[in-house]
């Protein structure tokens, strides 16, 4: 039996457009989230209002709703295993979750079931009389590390130590800085049946590891093409997982795919969905949790490329007349997410360009052009 209503833990613009699309599946979306202000709450079908770790709000939320799902993986997972364990339906479920919130754990799972990744290693573990990885390192937070926060490049034996003697380092890990070719990324949902769809391939291109533009479908071989796809069906299928996951890959020079890291919901890489696809990653998502039939999204277009609208400045501002100008642009569809402040980085909204087969290769000019209204 479908779930008629779905409660989300988090109230951002990702809930903000799983709560868009709801209403053409016959679905209620119900978000648990600290402020009034967070941009689900005014076009979700109810909202409590706490902190997304508090389980107690949790608890009431699963009052309200058939299954809950989850906006990000900032989550306190002991907290809700026992409420699982009282009968509350998550998901993606629970176990699925486990290995793969912590990025070291999660590095060691992609590793366990033989998905390729880049060299890594506990900071807890790093023995500097050892070469390991040399240098270039990148180092990162284990948990709660998005959007560039947690993520550093260090350059010498010196700057890292000087990292480690400021930060707990139980809460760090090391992996080898990989000179890849470009970025890929790939949406894959899963059904309660075992179903498994995937988007196609897209390019992302990241300035100080915050994603600005995502470019769909990927220019790369059928080789890349398939192997990507069969990292994600294995990943879905190992976990069990029911919903969408994002999972980020490195494409090498000599055509080695690696993958990066795993978000286990709706993520920024399939945002282009909305308009570019028949099925965007939203609905996808709550057809798998509440127990619809999935079906393979299509592509409407030759191409498509999404910009995020990041803060440049801290303002008050709603940015309506560079909307408005970006607006006009051919096949441009701007979303913006309603937030009422701005600061340097902060994901304000995206803007998706439908392309024709001639635009394909002039995709990074109309990205340039988006980003000159944008910033000035």
């Amino acid at each position: 039996m479908a779930a008629a209503t779905v409660g989300v833990i988090g109230g951002g613009q990702l809930a903000w457009m799983m709560a868009g699309v709801a209403p053409k599946l016959g679905i209620n979306l119900v978000v648990q989230t600290p402020s009034a202000q967070d941009p689900a709450v005014s076009i979700a079908s109810d909202a409590i209002f706490a902190a997304i770790d508090d389980a107690a709000a949790t608890g009431q939320l699963a009052t309200r709703c058939d299954v809950i799902t989850f906006e990000n993986e900032f989550i306190n997972l002991e907290a809700l295993t026992k409420l699982a364990q009282q009968g509350i339906c998550f998901r993606p479920h629970l176990e699925a979750l486990s290995p793969l919130l912590d990025k070291y754990n999660q590095r060691c799972y992609l590793q366990e079931i033989g998905l390729p990744v880049p060299q890594f290693l506990a900071v807890s573990d790093y023995n500097s009389s050892q070469s390991h990885f040399g240098f270039p390192v990148v180092l990162k937070a284990r948990r709660h590390g998005y959007d560039g926060r947690g993520t550093f490049i260090i350059q010498q034996q010196e700057e890292l130590e000087e990292f480690c003697s400021r930060l707990e380092t139980d809460n760090l890990m090391l992996e080898e800085y990989v000179p890849f070719e470009r970025e890929l990324a790939v949406m894959a949902a899963r059904s309660t049946t075992g179903e498994v769809v995937v988007y196609p391939v897209v390019e992302t291109e990241q300035k100080n590891q915050v994603c600005h533009r995502v470019i769909a479908p990927a220019q790369i071989s059928l080789q890349i093409k398939e192997q990507v796809l069969e990292i994600a069906r294995t990943l879905l299928e190992k976990l069990q997982v029911v919903g969408i996951f994002g999972i980020e890959l490195f494409l090498t020079s000599q055509g080695q795919v690696l993958v990066n890291e795993i978000a286990p919901r709706t993520h920024n890489s399939g945002h282009f969905t909305l308009d570019a696809c028949d099925i965007s990653q939203f609905e996808m998502h709550l057809r798998a949790v509440a127990g619809l039939p999935l079906t393979e999204p299509m592509l409407l277009c030759a191409g498509a490329i999404m910009v995020n609208l990041l803060g440049y400045e801290n303002s008050q501002s709603d940015y309506a007349v560079k909307r408005q100008k970006i607006a006009t642009i051919p096949q441009a569809f701007v979303h913006w997410y309603g937030k009422t402040e701005s600061r340097l980085g902060r994901k304000l909204g995206h803007v998706t360009v439908l392309l024709n087969p001639e635009q394909i290769a002039e995709s990074a000019s109309i990205a340039q052009k988006v980003e000159s209204l944008w910033y000035g």
